[in-house]
């Protein structure tokens, strides 16, 4: 556990102090009753009392504004909590290398079989978009909560040439932030570097590191060979919240595959997905086998819906602290008919 306010933890020698304070004056107390030569006397001035229930309320009391400075210092614990993605963006490599036949019957085969059961295992709250690419990206299917529409779009699938991961992640945003554009002020348009990696205007960041209710599923089994760059562009989805997860199809050390009766050798680089996935605090997962795959897309089912995340826990401590406090109070009246 964490504190954004850690400097309110300061107060809590205030606290400390009043703990001092009590048990002075329960000492003084002892003292004065002292002063009586008769033991008799001493009795009487003690009084037979409560005991030790007298110490409750107050210790209760005390626990309770400590508890209120920890609520104070703003507590964030590490929680698991259910996700509020509401997109997902499934995108699939269509290149070439995807009829490679060391998955049954092929890569993209595989892949669309995997992708299929992912969409079948999500809630029809999920709205799930489709987007596909090669030497370009493109938006199969918009963003939907209809299963039937996504499966179609999978279903459309078909290899092409060349890899596009940077334009992936590009065309991933615009098919969860579509719309979002014509909000934006008309200074935002202007002065814009056609030659940019993104020759379009950025939206702006999320304040806080807050998450976007959406996210992007990354399949590719090759290289980027085409203009920008991921790691270029990966920052757009970094700073609108959209986590990426990737999925490295194949192995780092390459591989000969034929495709159409051709040997053609690949290679999957395993270093800029993995940078992908952590810059926006995704996660990277490889397979090399259709089984693999399917693994994969069950993890990210239980993944989108269940997550571990820093959470502010304050309300709990503010709770606690009132409890103990309307305890102290009650049992200082119902024992001795007045407030600690």
């Amino acid at each position: 556990m964490s504190f954004q306010w850690p400097w309110a933890l300061g107060l809590l020698a205030v606290v400390a102090a009043l703990a001092v304070l009590y048990v002075l004056a329960q000492r003084r107390r002892h003292r004065y009753a002292l002063r009586y030569a008769n033991v008799s006397l001493v009795r009487e001035a003690l009084g037979r009392g409560p005991g030790w229930r007298r110490h409750v309320p107050p210790v209760l009391f005390l626990v309770a504004v400590g508890v209120m400075v920890l609520a104070m210092s703003r507590p964030v614990a590490v929680v698991t909590v259910p996700s509020q993605e509401g997109t997902v963006i499934l995108t699939i490599d269509v290149s070439g290398s995807m009829l490679a036949e060391d998955m049954k019957p092929n890569r993209i085969e595989a892949a669309k079989a995997a992708a299929r059961a992912f969409v079948e295992r999500q809630n029809a709250n999920l709205r799930i978009g489709i987007v596909s690419f090669s030497t370009d990206a493109s938006i199969v299917q918009s963003p939907t909560t209809d299963k039937n529409l996504i499966i179609a779009a999978i279903n459309r699938l078909r290899p092409q040439r060349a890899t596009a991961i940077g334009r992936a992640i590009l065309v991933s945003l615009d098919a969860i932030f579509e719309g979002a554009e014509d909000d934006l002020p008309s200074a935002a348009f202007q002065n814009l570097d056609p030659n940019a990696a993104s020759p379009r205007p950025t939206l702006p960041p999320l304040p806080g590191g807050q998450k976007a209710p959406a996210s992007i599923v990354l399949l590719t089994d090759g290289q980027n060979n085409q203009f920008p760059p991921p790691l270029a562009v990966v920052d757009q989805a970094a700073s609108r919240g959209v986590r990426i997860y990737t999925i490295g199809v194949g192995s780092a050390q390459g591989a000969i595959v034929r495709i159409q009766g051709r040997q053609i050798r690949t290679a999957l680089d395993e270093v800029t997905l993995k940078k992908i996935a952590e810059l926006t605090e995704g996660e990277y997962y490889n397979a090399s086998t259709e089984t693999d795959l399917r693994k994969v897309y069950e993890t990210l089912t239980t993944q989108l819906v269940i997550r571990q995340e820093k959470t502010e826990i304050t309300a709990f401590f503010t709770a606690a602290a009132a409890i103990l406090a309307i305890i102290a109070g009650g049992l200082s009246l119902f024992w001795f008919n007045r407030l600690p």
